[in-house]
């Protein structure tokens, strides 16, 4: 009789064995294996012995309705249950499928500073810590580093936690996240979007096909999954403004877009949309002009559909040294801490463009959850910092 992992039984039909893993709640279980059409797992095992391996106590979480600070105060056992494993799993699938597809691409996968000098986009929110004696911040993207490493490897990503200390308790919000940013050399605006719409093509169908059961079991409707498919919809900031203002929203051209307004756009759209060319006086530093509209942006940012929000953010970068020089004039950044970002126009520039992947945010649209906290294991919010 041999011993095995309760997800490799279908290996063993026929065979009596012993079943060891989490599915038994701590038990291990002997006996046949036989196919069970009805069976959650599609297998069934005719039990000859059990063993106990652990006497638990009394389960702090019962078959009712919990409330939502209960559940994540007790986060380290809620997610034993079937649809925070089915959550987790699909993030795994998506991760992976990011991975596969830029390794596919020829991307170099790099490590970026968690500890930074200064703000990769000059706002303030920070954390802020002690670097024996000197002031650093927990960073809040890649980026900029990035972009020194693609003038040497030239398409690069990284893919690790980033910190924004946005004090905000939106759906769409957490103060600790996993982000992916990817950044190519000698490409424009358009070739960048062109790359993003395939990425994301290829996680989501991905997922559809290797995360079809935990789909199902968390009753998620794919129906506009299943559109998600390259070209994507692409329009304009003004013609979004125009768009909005005849929906009945109040914003004016000038402003951001708000997590209304972008669940109002996306209810107009079949697919992911991009909104481009943004007020380039609202966007960060480093975005390079139109050059046939000065005023705005070469960036764009991809707005998942049934109101999931943004999930991605990019644009072509400045590769003139003069005109970033007076960027940070006009958004009055000090210049010391950026002088080695300086140096990468100083002594060889080139064309270049970049994104960056909120993984939570992509698992909660794939996934079909009500709030961006359930896609992380252990969520760090505005008041949660346990477990």
């Amino acid at each position: 009789m041999q011993c095995i992992d309760v997800r490799k039984v279908d290996k063993f039909v026929g065979k009596t064995v012993c079943l060891q893993g989490w599915a038994y709640n701590f038990r291990s279980s002997t006996g046949t294996v036989k196919k069970e059409p009805r069976s959650p797992s599609g297998y069934e095992l005719t039990v000859s012995d059990i063993s106990v391996v652990y006497r638990a106590e009394a389960y702090p979480i019962a078959k009712k309705e919990h409330g939502t600070e209960f559940l994540f105060d007790h986060r380290h056992l809620w997610v034993r249950s079937s649809r925070q494993a089915a959550v987790l799993r699909i993030r795994d699938q998506v991760i992976w499928s990011l991975r596969s597809f830029l390794r596919e691409r020829g991307f170099t996968l790099t490590d970026t500073p968690i500890l930074t000098p200064t703000s990769c986009e000059g706002t303030t929110t920070l954390f802020e810590t002690d670097y024996f004696g000197e002031k650093a911040y927990l960073a809040q993207s890649g980026q900029l580093y990035l972009e020194a490493l693609a003038a040497s490897l030239g398409k690069v990503y990284d893919f690790g936690p980033t910190f924004r200390a946005e004090k905000s308790k939106t759906r769409r919000h957490l103060m600790e996240f996993w982000m992916l940013d990817a950044e190519v050399a000698f490409m424009h605006h358009d070739e960048s979007l062109e790359l993003q719409e395939a990425l994301i093509e290829r996680v989501v169908q991905d997922a559809l096909t290797q995360s079809a059961k935990e789909l199902t079991l968390l009753e998620r409707d794919v129906v506009h999954l299943k559109n998600v498919h390259a070209p994507f919809h692409r329009i304009t900031y003004d013609d979004a403004v125009s768009l909005l203002k005849e929906k009945g929203s109040d914003i004016t051209l000038g402003q951001d877009l708000g997590a209304d307004d972008e669940t109002k756009l996306s209810e107009e759209f079949d697919r992911p949309v991009f909104i481009t060319h943004y007020p380039a006086a609202i966007k960060a530093f480093y975005m390079k002009p139109d050059p046939m509209n000065p005023t705005r942006a070469l960036c764009a940012d991809l707005i998942a559909t049934e109101g999931y929000g943004e999930i991605i953010g990019g644009s072509e970068r400045i590769d003139d040294l003069a005109l970033l020089e007076r960027r940070f004039k006009e958004h009055k950044l000090p210049r010391k801490p950026f002088e080695w970002y300086l140096d990468l126009r100083r002594y060889g520039s080139f064309p270049h463009s970049g994104f960056g992947i909120g993984l939570e945010r992509v698992v909660t649209w794939i996934a079909g959850l009500p709030h961006v906290r359930e896609a992380i294991p252990f969520p760090r919010l505005l008041n949660r910092l346990q477990p």
